[in-house]
C-alpha cells in the first residue's frame, strides 16, 4: 500500500529514480573496485589466496543470500525505510573498509556492506516498482539498469586512477559519496509504502538460505587448496545440501513464504530466473579475472586496466535503454535469447588470445561479450516484477535479484575453483596446486617461488591455456542457456484458480 492522496508530478518521479540510480551506480563500483586494486590490497593488508577470494565473495555472499529477505523486510516495514537504512549502512561500511587494517576485518566489513546493498537494491526497487506501472515502470528499470552499467563501465577506470594516485582506500570513498547523495535524496522525495498482508520475515527461511550458500561457497573456495576429497570440504558441501533442502521444506510449508516456490510451475517464470543466472557466468566473472590476469599476469598498469575493462562494460551504458525500445515491437524472448548468444561467441573468441600475447587483441571479443549481454540486461528487472501482482513487488525484486546477485557469488566461486584446477592441471609438480592458486589471484612471484623450477613465461602459458579452456566452457553454457530462455519466455500460459492472473498472464512485453 502507498499513500496517494497527492500523485508525484514527473519531477518528483525523477528524483525518486535518481536516488535508486545513484545507489545502483554505487553498487557495481564495489564491485569491479577492489578487483582492479586486488593487488595493491594484498601489498597492504597480505592474506592467502582464499583471504584474497574473500574480498570479492564476501560482498556478493551477504548481499545475494540478504536480497529475499530484504525484500520481505521492505513489503512489511515499509520500502522507503528499508531503502534508507541500506543507503546508511553501506555508506558507514564503506568508510570503515577506508580505515581497515588486515585482511580479516576487510573481508568482514565487505559482507556488511553486502548486507547493507541488499536492503538499499531490494527496497529502492520495490519503491519504484509503487511509483511506476505499466511501460514507465520498464523505462525506469531499464534506466536503473543503465545505471549499473554506468558503475560497471566507469568502476574499473576510475578506481584504477583512484588507486594509483591517492591509493586504494579512495576507491571507497567515492561509494561513500553516491549513497550518501543518494540517502539525502531519498529522505525528500520517497514516499512510504508496504504490503498490507505482509507478515514480516521468514526467519527460519532466511537463516537456513544463507547458510546454505555461506557453506557452499566456503566449500568451493577451499576446494583448489585442500581439494575436493578433503573431509572439511565434503561436510562444508553435504552441509550446503542438507541446508538447501530444509529451507525448501520451510518455504512449501509457509503460509506466507519468503519464496513462492509454486511460481516455479511455471514456464515464464522459470526463464525470468534463469535469465537472471545468465549474465553471472557469461559477464560478471569477468569483471574479477580480467583485471586480475591484466594486472597480474600481463603486467598491465591498473590504470590501464581499468581503461581496457571499458571495452566489455561500456556497452551497458546504451544498449540496455535500446533493448527496452526495440520490446515495443520484438518479444524479449527473443532480444534475450539472441544477446546471449552473441556473449557465447564473444567468449568463445576471447578464448583464443593468448597469455602474454598482446593485450589489445582482447578488447574486440571483449566488446562483443558485452553488447550480447546488454541486451537482456535492459529487460530482466521488469520482466521480474511483471511476473507477480504489484502487491509483492518486493518478493518479486528480492527473487529475482537474489537469483541474479547469489548466482554470481556462487558462479565467481566456482569459476575460480575450476580455473585453479585446470591452471594446476598445466603445472608439473608436488607443489602445483600452490603455484596455480597463486595465479588465480595474480601473483605470479609467489607461484615461482612455489614452483621454482619453471621460468615466468612457462607459468604464464599454464594460466593461459586454463584460462581458454575456461572461456570455452562459460561459451557453452551460455548457448545452451539461450536456447533455454528462449523457450521458457515464449511462452503463454493460461492462469489457474490459485495463482492470480497478472502473474502468469504479464504479456511477452513485460
Amino acid at each position: 500500500m502507498t499513500d496517494r492522496t497527492l500523485a508525484p508530478s514527473a519531477a518528483h518521479k525523477a528524483l525518486i529514480l535518481l536516488s535508486v540510480c545513484l545507489a545502483a551506480i554505487a553498487m557495481p563500483l564495489t564491485f569491479t573496485g577492489p578487483a582492479v586494486a586486488l593487488t595493491a590490497i594484498a601489498e597492504t593488508l597480505g592474506g592467502s589466496p582464499i583471504a584474497l577470494n574473500w574480498v570479492t565473495n564476501a560482498f556478493m555472499l551477504t548481499f545475494g543470500s540478504a536480497l529475499m529477505a530484504a525484500g520481505a523486510l521492505s513489503d512489511s516495514f515499509g520500502r522507503k525505510r528499508v531503502f534508507l537504512t541500506g543507503t546508511a549502512g553501506f555508506a558507514l561500511a564503506s568508510l570503515a573498509l577506508v580505515g581497515a587494517r588486515s585482511i580479516l576485518i576487510f573481508d568482514l566489513l565487505r559482507a556488511l556492506q553486502g548486507l547493507a546493498a541488499a536492503a538499499a537494491f531490494a527496497g529502492g526497487m520495490a519503491a519504484l516498482a509503487q511509483e511506476f506501472s505499466g511501460s514507465a515502470r520498464m523505462r525506469a528499470f531499464s534506466v536503473v539498469g543503465a545505471s549499473f552499467g554506468a558503475g560497471l563501465s566507469f568502476g574499473p577506470i576510475s578506481s584504477g586512477l583512484m588507486s594509483a594516485t591517492f591509493g586504494w582506500p579512495s576507491i571507497f570513498l567515492a561509494v561513500v559519496a553516491l549513497t550518501s547523495v543518494s540517502f539525502v535524496i531519498g529522505v525528500a522525495v520517497l514516499r512510504e509504502s508496504r504490503d498490507p498482508q505482509a507478515r514480516g520475515l521468514d526467519w527460519p527461511g532466511a537463516t537456513s538460505f544463507t547458510l546454505a550458500l555461506t557453506l557452499f561457497t566456503y566449500g568451493v573456495l577451499q576446494a583448489p587448496e585442500s581439494g575436493w576429497s578433503d573431509p572439511l570440504v565434503i561436510v562444508l558441501l553435504v552441509g550446503a545440501l542438507a541446508l538447501m533442502a530444509l529451507f525448501v521444506r520451510i518455504e512449501l510449508n509457509s503460509p506466507r513464504p519468503m519464496l513462492d516456490l509454486s511460481l516455479f510451475r511455471y514456464g515464464r517464470f522459470v526463464g525470468v530466473q534463469l535469465l537472471a543466472a545468465a549474465p553471472a557466468y557469461a559477464f560478471v566473472v569477468l569483471l574479477i579475472l580480467l583485471p586480475i590476469r591484466f594486472v597480474g599476469i600481463e603486467g598491465v598498469g591498473a590504470v590501464a586496466a581499468g581503461r581496457m575493462m571499458m571495452a566489455l562494460s561500456a556497452p551497458l551504458l546504451v544498449l540496455p535503454l535500446l533493448a527496452g525500445w526495440l520490446s515495443r515491437w520484438i518479444a524479449p524472448a527473443v532480444i534475450c535469447g539472441l544477446g546471449l548468444l552473441v556473449s557465447a561467441a564473444g567468449l568463445a573468441w576471447l578464448s583464443f588470445m593468448p597469455a602474454g600475447g598482446d593485450v589489445n587483441a582482447m578488447l574486440a571479443p571483449m566488446a562483443v561479450i558485452g553488447i550480447g549481454i546488454s541486451l537482456p540486461w535492459g529487460l530482466m528487472d521488469g520482466l521480474a516484477v511483471s511476473v507477480v501482482p504489484s502487491e509483492r513487488a518486493g518478493m518479486a525484486t528480492g527473487i529475482f535479484s537474489t537469483v541474479r546477485v547469489a548466482g554470481e557469488g556462487v558462479a565467481l566461486a566456482i569459476v575460480s575453483a575450476v580455473l585453479s584446477a585446470l591452471t594446476s592441471g598445466h603445472l608439473p609438480g608436488a607443489h602445483a596446486r600452490e603455484g596455480a592458486q597463486k595465479l588465480v589471484t595474480g601473483d605470479v612471484a609467489g607461484a615461482a617461488g612455489a614452483l621454482p623450477q619453471l621460468a615466468r613465461p612457462a607459468l604464464i602459458q599454464a594460466y593461459g591455456g586454463a584460462f581458454s579452456t575456461l572461456l570455452l566452457l562459460l561459451a557453452a553454457i551460455t548457448v545452451v542457456t539461450a536456447v533455454v530462455v528462449f523457450v521458457f519466455l515464449g511462452r503463454r500460459e493460461t492462469p489457474r484458480d490459485d495463482v492470480p492472473a497478472e502473474t502468469v498472464c504479464a504479456s511477452a512485453n513485460g
